[in-house]
C-alpha cells in the first residue's frame, strides 16, 4: 500500500490570503501608485509577501499533482503553473502606461540565463558534489536543446536581421508569424513528450516512506486542484499591483532596465528551481532537467505568443531582437548546453562552467 503524501497549511492558507487581499484591496480603494502613507507601505509589504506565499503555494500544489500523475506529466504540471504566473506578470506591467517595450524580450532572455546557465549548473553542482557523476537520458535532453535553440534564435536573434522594419523588432506579420510557429514547436514537443516518446524523459522517483512510494490520496489530489485554480488566480489578480511596485521601485533605485525581467524572472523561477536542486540532490538529474528546460520552452512557447498577441490588439510594437552582446551570450549558452548534454553523463567542471556564465550575465547588466 502506497503512503499518503499532505498538503502543508501554507499551501492552503496562502490562496485563500491572496484571494483575500484582492477583495479587501478593491473594498478600500488601494492605490498603490498613489502618494505612500504607512498604511499604503504596510499594505503593498503584505501584498509581495502574500504573492510571493501563493507563487510557493502554487508550484507545492503542482507539486502534489505531479506525484499522482507521475513522469512526465509531472514537470509539465509545475512548468505550466509557473508559466501562467511569468505570463500574468509580464502582461501586467506590459498592460501600465509608458510600459518598457523590451520587457517581454528581457524576461524571456532572463529565463533562459537563470535556467540554462545558473539552475542548470547549481543542479549539476550539487549533483555531482554528493554523487559524483549523475546520468540522464541523451535522447530527451536532445530534444529540449533542439526546440530550445530553434525557439531562441527565432524570437530573440532572428528580428534583428529582418528588413520590414529597422532595429530589433518584427513587423506585426512577422510577430504573428513567428509566433504561430513558436505554438506548434512546442505543442509538437508536449506531444513527443507526453505520447509519442515519453519514455526520453520518464525520471525515476526515489522518494519513499518506510521502503514504500509516496502517493497522495484522492482528497489531497482533488483539493490541490481547487487550491491551485484558487492560488493562480490570486497571482494574475495581484500581478497587476506588483507590476507597479516593482516599477516604482526599480525607477527609485536607478536600476537598468533589464532588472525588471530578472526580478520577474527569479521571482517565479524560485520555487520551481528549489524543486529542481532537491532532486538533484537525491541524484534524480533527469527530473532537474525536465523542470529547468522544460521551463524555457514554456516562457518561449507561451509568453511571446500571449504578448505578441497583446500587443498587436494594442498596437504596440514589443523589442524582441537581442543587443549583440546578449546574443553571443545565448549562442554561447546553447553551445556550452549542447556540449554539457552530449554524454549522457555530468560532472563538477560542466556546473562550474555554467555557473560562471550566469555570473557574468549578471555582471554585464549592471556594468553593461
Amino acid at each position: 500500500m502506497a503512503a499518503r503524501a499532505g498538503l502543508s497549511l501554507p499551501a492552503i492558507a496562502f490562496p485563500v490570503l491572496a484571494l483575500g487581499f484582492v477583495i479587501l484591496a478593491a473594498a478600500i480603494g488601494l492605490n498603490i501608485a498613489a502618494p505612500a502613507s504607512p498604511l499604503s507601505w504596510a499594505l503593498s509589504a503584505a501584498m509581495i509577501a502574500i504573492m510571493l506565499g501563493a507563487v510557493f503555494a502554487a508550484v507545492e500544489l503542482a507539486d502534489v499533482i505531479a506525484h499522482r500523475v507521475g513522469e512526465p506529466y509531472g514537470t509539465l504540471v509545475l512548468t505550466l503553473a509557473v508559466t501562467v504566473i511569468e505570463v500574468a506578470l509580464i502582461e501586467s506591467i506590459v498592460l501600465t502606461p509608458n510600459s518598457p517595450p523590451a520587457l517581454a524580450r528581457d524576461t524571456v532572455f532572463a529565463v533562459i540565463m537563470i535556467v540554462c546557465n545558473g539552475l542548470v549548473g547549481l543542479c549539476i553542482m550539487v549533483g555531482s558534489l554528493r554523487h559524483y557523476e549523475q546520468e540522464f537520458q541523451v535522447s530527451g535532453a536532445s530534444l529540449y536543446l533542439n526546440v530550445l535553440g530553434a525557439l531562441s534564435v527565432l524570437t530573440l536573434i532572428l528580428p534583428n536581421y529582418t528588413s520590414t522594419i529597422v532595429g530589433p523588432y518584427y513587423s506585426t506579420a512577422q510577430l504573428l508569424f513567428v509566433s504561430a510557429i513558436t505554438v506548434v514547436l512546442y505543442g509538437t514537443f508536449l506531444f513527443i513528450q507526453t505520447s509519442r516518446h515519453k519514455s526520453y524523459f520518464r525520471a525515476e522517483d526515489v522518494a519513499a516512506f518506510d521502503g514504500r512510494r509516496i502517493y497522495p490520496s484522492n482528497r489531497a489530489v482533488a483539493v490541490s486542484v481547487i487550491m491551485l485554480l484558487m492560488a493562480l488566480t490570486g497571482v494574475i489578480l495581484l500581478s497587476k499591483k506588483f507590476a507597479v511596485i516593482l516599477e516604482l521601485g526599480l525607477n527609485r533605485l536607478g536600476a537598468p532596465q533589464a532588472v525588471a525581467g530578472i526580478v520577474i524572472a527569479m521571482v517565479v523561477l524560485a520555487p520551481e528551481s528549489i524543486t529542481a536542486l532537491r532532486a538533484a540532490q537525491r541524484n534524480m538529474l533527469q527530473k532537474s532537467l525536465n523542470l529547468a528546460l522544460g521551463s524555457s520552452l514554456a516562457t518561449i512557447g507561451l509568453t511571446i505568443p500571449a504578448v505578441a498577441v497583446t500587443n498587436v490588439v494594442l498596437d504596440k510594437q514589443i523589442e524582441v531582437g537581442l543587443s549583440s552582446r546578449d546574443a553571443l551570450l545565448l549562442t554561447l549558452t546553447l553551445f556550452l548546453s549542447v556540449l554539457t548534454f552530449a554524454s549522457g553523463r555530468t560532472n563538477i567542471l560542466a556546473g562550474l562552467i555554467h555557473l560562471v556564465v550566469f555570473a557574468t550575465f549578471l555582471f554585464l547588466v549592471f556594468i553593461p
